[in-house]
């Protein structure tokens, strides 16, 4: 199986124009990004996908060692690429997937030109003085509460980790995408994406970068934003009035204007 079939990539836009990756978060799919995504289609050629395991991906695909760290995740983008002869793209990384786009970014600098990361974190966990928002502890309850009862624990966290609890329709919306997911991938890539550490790859990054932070984001707090920022040589920080860790769906308007202006 070809990774365009195994990854349900969908290509759009203008087919010699500037290519445009968008990659979603833990626990969601290509949908999360069709209030931004088709704004960039009439001068680039968007291309989304799905990682393997969510949304009309092939589940069967996944394979748990390989996909042990998000270095597995990156060879899928990067097979991707190559199917696709994609060339200096733009990488659009949402929470998650803004790490895997770094370590695209690494493993084939001739395919992306540009990263812009909404809502990354290379940590999740504190670190003596870094803050990623979790402690150790935070993050064994979270993988327990999630291995035991991933229903349960998605209309819980779905919710808290859109925020905008003034529109409830947002979490659901979240809610629902991530009960979708299996439970076994669901547990697996939880562990893999809250135990991951990616600091050591920032400053390998040598593309010009665009750090989108929301306000009141409880997965990725402003401090994490600023030590990437740090971290990145030449990379620029856009803090959003937006709040929660999905401007993509609260507050695209304002996601597409700072994607926008950066480009």
């Amino acid at each position: 199986m070809s990774a365009v079939e195994r990854n349900n990539v969908v290509v759009r836009g203008q087919a010699g124009a500037t290519p445009m990756l968008f990659a979603h978060g833990y626990g969601c799919d290509q949908n999360m990004w069709r209030f931004v995504a088709p704004e960039f289609e009439a001068d680039h050629r968007v291309v989304l996908f799905d990682h393997v395991g969510a949304g009309g991906s092939d589940a069967a695909a996944y394979d748990e060692e390989r996909y042990a760290t998000l270095d597995g995740f990156a060879g899928d983008v990067v097979e991707i690429c190559e199917e696709l002869d994609l060339r200096d793209a733009v990488f659009v990384g949402h929470s998650v997937s803004a790490m895997i786009g770094v370590l695209v970014a690494a493993r084939a600098p001739e395919r992306i030109a540009k990263l812009v990361l909404v809502g990354p974190s290379p940590r999740y966990i504190d670190d003596e003085s870094y803050i990623g928002g979790f402690s150790d502890a935070d993050i064994d309850e979270l993988l327990e509460s999630l291995g035991s009862n991933f229903l349960g624990w998605s209309s819980v966290m779905a919710p808290v980790i859109m925020g905008n609890p003034d529109r409830p329709e947002l979490g659901e919306e979240l809610t629902n995408v991530f009960c979708q997911m299996d439970p076994r991938i669901a547990e697996h890539f939880a562990r893999v994406t809250f135990r991951s550490d990616n600091r050591a790859d920032l400053a390998a990054v040598a593309v010009p970068t665009l750090v989108l932070q929301c306000s009141e984001d409880v997965i990725a707090p402003r401090e994490v934003g600023a030590y990437v920022r740090d971290a990145i040589p030449g990379s620029t920080l856009v803090e959003l009035e937006a709040t929660g860790h999905c401007p993509n769906l609260s507050a695209p308007r304002e996601t597409v204007e700072a994607i926008r202006a950066f480009l």
